[in-house]
């Protein structure tokens, strides 16, 4: 008899940014098959309708705006807030009530992300979630919608993976996985980051005909740039025993900018343009624009034969204004827009633009300053060839695969194959190769699908491990100096690429305060790949993480001696612990995710 608990599909969830994406392969074949799952949501008020991808938004409507079932769902009547493309479209005429980028919320480190901050700026009528809860609410709403279509095959028995940006710290994933438990996905579900998750879905593409497109030695570029983020990630083709394998050797930093800077951009282009002609718009029609925009640049980068794309703003009565504006979107205007001021073309070693800061500013996201998405690119090749330190000023990809929304225009990947092949040219190398992958939006969850079906049924895997390396704060005992803090070490307690599932000990003796209140600072770095468990760093060299300020339990002041404990959880977490010399008492040391 089967048994009914034992997953019959691999399942695939990207939680984007800007969409989520589901996607299954049956684990009753050999070979990872992965399909992508419709998602039952509201697209109008009443109208429910099945599609590949599910908007990340929320919208909280106003009391009355709505008819009393206009949001209902089949899993859920009476529902009173709107996920998805309904979501996406109410909220572009009233952002106040929209709940946008909880993705990027959760990674940020200012800010508190149990806390209902969501929508940022909000007046005090409007609801409001946590960045945790929103994501929660996300997942909830896929895992719904796979349970009406699969009932005898519900989503909390199924081998499932969840991605994550290669840049989350250890912070951000352990919230994402908090997230994930708070939706009823299964306890034991696993991380994958989402450069990773694209080459999956390569490979399962080209099935064995991939060893005939690469080779040992080369470096491929994965190049991931979605609606609100940009992400870059190296792995590089090695050889174990006589056969190929692949290794992620560097990951960059979470680049908030991606496909909504252009909308931006090319509402701003078309608004001066009006202006000029003597038409002037408010902020509620700048909204409006910036919507219209948005298809106009997907329809224009997609349909190369297109020359222009009708734009209708609504009028708000003014005479000024007059009635509803009409204009159009150019081919012409879109590629200078986006080619010159996203994508320019620069040399290897530009590095983003910093500009000089005004004393005060607005709170929230840690937006890129620079929308040079090629200045992006070019640093961070640049810090992965000092850390190779091979004697090159940049890393030379060998091959690149695009992914990510924008990534869909032929025109914006042929730009920057072409800006790295300048680069590569000026070094004597050849231009990279692009290999063709699977759609750009539906990549991330197909290749989870296909990774989760590798792990049961055997097949490639891309060695990877902990995306950083940490490091715990270690105070020396010195003489004290009045008005100088005692120096501070920095002690690498878990190396880049540590694997899931492994666990280290310092052999060092620390001292370990307990019964009183204490802080523990961390750090983090993705690109110093040399510094083995124990070596000591400069704090200032590494990224400082949330801090743990805690109380550990013990007799107030006693100083205990303790060895360090690092492990990486089989879901691909960090877990800190102090283990005492002799007796045993362990003290975990649980990432501080408030900001008090």
């Amino acid at each position: 008899m089967t048994d009914p608990r034992r997953p019959t599909y691999a399942i695939g969830i990207d939680l984007g940014t800007t969409n989520c994406g589901l996607s299954a392969a049956s684990l009753n074949t050999d070979q990872a098959q992965p399909e992508p799952v419709e998602i039952m949501q509201v697209v109008h008020p009443g109208e429910v309708r099945a599609e590949a991808l599910l908007p990340s938004f929320m919208y909280m409507p106003a009391r009355g705006e709505l008819p009393p079932e206009a949001l209902d769902l089949p899993w859920a009547p009476g529902t009173r807030v709107a996920i998805g493309r309904f979501a996406r479209e109410r909220g572009a005429a009233t952002p106040a009530r929209l709940v946008s980028s909880a993705k990027s919320w959760l990674c940020h480190a200012g800010v508190d992300r149990r806390a209902d901050i969501l929508p940022w700026g909000a007046p005090d009528d409007v609801p409001r979630v946590s960045p945790l809860d929103a994501s929660a609410r996300y997942l909830q709403h896929l895992r719904a919608a796979w349970d009406a279509l699969h009932p005898e095959a519900p989503l909390d028995q199924q081998d499932v993976v969840l991605t994550v940006p290669a840049s989350f710290d250890a912070v951000a994933r352990e919230l994402t996985v908090e997230a994930a438990l708070q939706a009823g996905l299964p306890h034991d579900l696993r991380l994958l980051e989402e450069p990773q998750a694209a080459l999956y879905a390569w490979l399962s593409d080209e099935g064995s005909a991939w060893r005939q497109q690469v080779e040992v030695g080369d470096v491929i570029l994965v190049c991931d740039i979605g609606g609100g983020t940009t992400d870059f990630s190296l792995i590089a083709v090695r050889e174990q025993s006589g056969a190929l394998q692949l290794e992620r050797i560097a990951v960059g930093d979470h680049i908030l900018l991606g496909g909504d800077n252009m909308d931006l951009a090319l509402a701003y282009a078309v608004k001066a343009r009006l202006q000029r002609d003597g038409t002037a718009l408010d902020d509620w029609q700048m909204r409006a624009l910036t919507h219209g925009c948005r298809a106009g640049k997907e329809a224009l980068l997609t349909q190369p034969e297109r020359e222009a794309w009708p734009l209708v703003i609504p009028g708000r009565g003014s005479k000024l204004i007059g009635g509803t504006v009409r204009t159009e979107l150019h081919r012409d205007e879109l590629e200078s827009t986006l080619l010159d001021g996203f994508f320019p073309r620069v040399g290897a070693d530009a590095r983003p633009q910093v500009p000089r800061r005004v004393g005060l500013t607005t709170f929230g996201l840690p937006y890129a300053s620079d929308a040079g998405v090629t200045r992006h690119l070019a640093a961070f090749l640049g810090r992965a060839g000092l850390e190779r330190g091979d004697g090159h000023a940049f890393v030379h990809p060998t091959a690149i695969l695009f992914n990510g929304g924008v990534t869909r225009s032929p025109v914006l990947r042929q730009r920057i194959r072409d800006i790295l092949g300048e680069w590569l040219a000026a070094d004597g190398a050849a231009p990279p190769n692009v290999l063709e992958g699977a759609h750009p939006d539906l990549a991330v969850c197909h290749g989870a699908a296909c990774y989760a079906h590798a792990r049961s049924k055997g097949g490639v895997r891309i060695r990877g491990g902990t995306a950083r390396a940490y490091y715990v704060g270690v105070e020396r005992a010195e003489l004290a100096v009045p008005g100088i803090p005692p120096a501070l070490d920095a002690l690498c307690v878990a190396p880049f690429g540590m694997e899931e599932g492994s666990e280290v000990e310092l052999p060092a003796t620390f001292g370990l305060y307990v019964g009183e209140a204490a802080s523990f600072r961390f750090f983090g770095s993705s690109t110093r790949r040399q510094d083995a468990v124990g070596a000591v760093v400069d704090p200032a060299e590494l990224d400082e993480l949330a801090p743990i300020d805690a109380t550990l339990e013990g007799d107030p002041g006693e100083v205990v001696p303790v060895h360090l404990h690092a492990r990486v959880s089989e879901v691909g977490t960090l877990d800190l612990s102090a283990v005492e010399e002799g007796a045993g008492r362990r003290w975990k040391l649980s990432f501080n995710v408030r900001v008090e």
